[in-house]
């Protein structure tokens, strides 16, 4: 007789919303025998609500299976995990419905536990398999009991055609600044701005809405104050470390630092004119958006291969986080003069494993 069971779901979607599915199955906690598994698709939704929807699958796989034994919850889903623990808000009204179903659902003595996404690789198997059936022209049901722990579930065939989870990068731009709010020139060499009262007021409503469509797998920063301090809200309603990334920093303008548009105009008359015409010109002892540009790819690479198939939230700057999006849309240099980023903008740019990118979300003010 089975006392004690572990539950795993896991669910997702490809676009965001798209086409979705989720996965889930419940396993002997002391012999890691699968009871009972499935995945199902269930048309086009967000992450979110295939997370849920996994979840109740595996509740109402325990009731079938399993109704006396002791349970805990392992997901990847830390949005999931912390509103059933009770411990984050449930703002969304499609999450609201779905996480009282699973309360019913759920003995009173459940555990939750969040796990990293390699942890919870079988449930994520089977609601791939169920996707690419219905994709095949099959029924997207995948079902069974009494699986050997010993096999996954199912193939690990990934959210693209090409194959493979794709390495979503979430940019943030910092809040306000005192520079910000005189459109003073700020970067990398000048004066470190931190944020203002309205910054961080913005930096809560980011961190907020990041949290209510997670789950988020690392946060990463420019070293710079204000996107430091942009990063430190965002990690603490994650609950999530804060690492600082060198190459996120913004662009040097050099002798500009600190003076508007309009004062450089008048004090640099010839080298502003000369810096609008050629992204391959740089500020008085500053950086050309070339050069920029050229970090910013180390960077991008560099994240991509350090976070396969996760997502990482990047707080940065205008002008890494527009030239990561013309990278992404394959777009000449001189395009970053036609975006616009608001301060605590959210930006999403997802990078599949054969180099194909595709923008989420662009300049999006919670």
């Amino acid at each position: 007789m089975t006392d004690r069971v572990i539950l795993e779901a896991d669910g997702g979607s490809r676009g965001n919303p798209g086409p979705a599915s989720y996965g889930a199955l419940i396993r002997d906690a002391g012999t890691g025998r699968v009871i009972a598994e499935r995945g199902e698709t269930i048309g086009r939704a967000t992450n979110n609500v295939a997370e849920y929807s996994g979840l109740i699958a595996g509740l109402e796989l325990y009731r079938e299976h399993t109704p006396d034994a002791r349970l805990e919850v392992r997901m990847d889903s830390k949005l999931v995990i912390e509103q059933m623990a009770g411990r984050w808000r449930i703002k969304h009204a499609d999450m609201i419905p779905l996480a009282e179903k699973a309360r019913r659902l759920a003995p009173a003595d459940v555990t939750w536990t969040w796990v990293p996404r390699e942890r919870n690789k079988d449930a994520d198997a089977l609601a791939n398999a169920a996707l690419d059936d219905e994709r095949d022209g099959g029924s997207g049901v995948v079902s069974g009991s009494g699986t050997s722990a010993a096999a996954p579930s199912a193939p690990s065939t990934g959210w693209s055609a090409a194959g493979g989870r794709p390495t979503t990068l979430v940019l943030v731009r910092h809040g306000v600044t005192s520079a910000t709010e005189r459109k003073a020139f700020s970067g990398s060499t000048g004066d470190d701005h931190g944020l203002t009262d309205a910054g961080r007021q913005q930096a809560d409503r980011a961190a907020a809405w990041i949290a209510e469509r997670g789950p988020v797998d690392a946060i990463v920063t420019s070293p710079l104050l204000r996107t430091r301090e942009t990063a430190a809200v965002i990690g603490s309603d994650l609950g999530l470390d804060v690492s600082v990334e060198s190459g996120l920093a913004e662009t040097s303008f050099g002798d500009w630092d600190g003076y508007t548009f309009a004062e450089i105009q008048e004090r640099w008359p010839e080298e502003m004119s000369a810096w609008l015409a050629s992204t391959d010109v740089a500020p008085p002892g500053g950086e050309s958006f070339a050069e920029v540009d050229r970090r910013i790819t180390a960077t991008r690479e560099a994240l991509l291969a350090a976070h396969p198939g996760e997502t990482v939230v990047a707080v940065s700057h205008v002008t890494p986080i527009k030239l990561l999006v013309r990278h992404a849309l394959g777009a000449p240099l001189a395009s970053i003069y036609k975006m616009e980023l608001s301060p605590a903008s959210i930006t999403t740019v997802a990078w599949w494993p054969d180099g194909n990118a595709s923008l989420r979300g662009f300049n999006i003010v919670p």
